[in-house]
């Protein structure tokens, strides 16, 4: 018994924490951050929640977390960006935190409770006072960066799935146009699901939306076309949208938001331009922001039942994939596998 007890000591000691890796993919991510770049963000505005940006951040001095959203189920920071930090001073609010894959030129301003930043390069022009900071982490952990843009993969990808599969479905409803108003009158199906089909050339016939949601878990609004202008005006009571309707663009490259939006957007092949505020979630594959994201972002739970968009087995879309051990972490498996099999032996010669 004794020899047992030092045997598991023996293991514990070797292998003292094992970190895995858990990307946020689908449905996951529309709920976890409130805006998604999936390249550069340029940016002189903010965003009320979590922000993920897979390329570079610049543009002038700009601000993060200013509000506290609903707790991450992946612990995740208020900014992540995978590429550099340029341009102005950005503001991390209420000890929001951040990961940087590359450097950081101009530098954080880190308001609000103790944060927790880590940077794969180089940090400058930074207050870290009280705070926890750990800089030049692509050369001390080669996993942290690697794992970084294993997320930006992962999130590309099913980011792209994901507005396929829902450019895929039938609608349920139609848009109803008098004059200059779109009436939105959702039909949900057996599933909570409501779907409308528009094409670019129909938003150009309207200027104004009213929108009745009629108990819909998820309304999707797909919409066709490769350059989309946005400009139109919301009518009524339009409050809480963004938590139960996405604007699907799978086919723009090219998206213009001129007003005041409700309801997120999923456009991750499109270069955005956003000149008001954005109320839910979005999703751009490139984004020049001078406008606020604010949160309210999705909530529902409907995925399509694509192959390529992941599920998981509890059902709600998007899961994190099997975890994986992080590449720094190999190094003490492996030594603790090695401790096991000399114990082993050494158990077989003391039997």
């Amino acid at each position: 018994m004794k020899y047992r007890i030092s045997f598991v000591a023996l293991i514990t000691a070797a292998l003292p924490s094992i970190a895995m890796a858990g990307p946020v993919v689908g449905i996951d991510a529309l709920k976890e951050w409130n805006l998604i770049v999936l390249g550069d963000l340029t940016s002189s505005s903010e965003v009320e929640g979590r922000t993920f940006v897979g390329g570079n951040l610049s543009g002038n001095s700009s601000n993060y977390q200013i509000r506290t959203p609903a707790p991450s189920n992946y612990a995740l920071p208020g900014l992540t960006v995978v590429g550099d930090v340029l341009g102005g001073t950005k503001n991390l609010n209420n000890g929001s935190g951040a990961l940087v894959g590359g450097n950081v030129v101009g530098g954080f301003n880190l308001n609000g409770g103790v944060q927790t930043v880590k940077v794969g390069g180089t940090l400058s022009n930074t207050n870290i006072n009280q705070n926890i900071v750990q800089a030049g982490l692509g050369a001390s952990d080669p996993g942290f960066v690697t794992g970084l843009n294993q997320q930006k993969t992962l999130l590309t990808s099913s980011m792209t799935d994901l507005s396929n599969g829902y450019a895929a479905l039938a609608a349920t409803g139609a848009v109803s146009i008098v004059g200059n108003r779109a009436t939105f009158n959702a039909v949900p199906g057996a599933n909570g699901v409501a779907v409308f089909n528009l094409n670019a050339a129909d938003l150009s016939r309207f200027g104004e939306i009213a929108f009745n949601r009629n108990g819909a878990d998820t309304v999707i609004v797909n919409v066709t076309g490769s350059a989309v202008r946005l400009d139109d005006n919301f009518l009524g009571d339009a409050s809480g949208l963004g938590e139960h309707v996405i604007w699907n663009f799978p086919t723009a490259t090219s998206l213009e938001l001129t007003t005041a939006w409700k309801g997120s957007v999923l456009a991750p092949k499109a270069a955005a331009t956003t000149g008001n505020y954005i109320e839910g979630s979005a999703v751009f594959a490139s984004l020049t922001q001078n406008g606020e994201f604010h949160l309210g972002t999705y909530i529902g739970t409907y995925v399509p039942t694509t192959p390529n968009v992941p599920v998981t087995p509890g059902g709600s879309g998007g899961g994190s994939p099997t975890p994986v051990p992080e590449p720094a972490t190999m190094g003490l498996m492996a030594g603790g596998l090695a401790l096991l099999v000399l114990a082993l032996r050494r158990r077989r010669v003391i039997a």
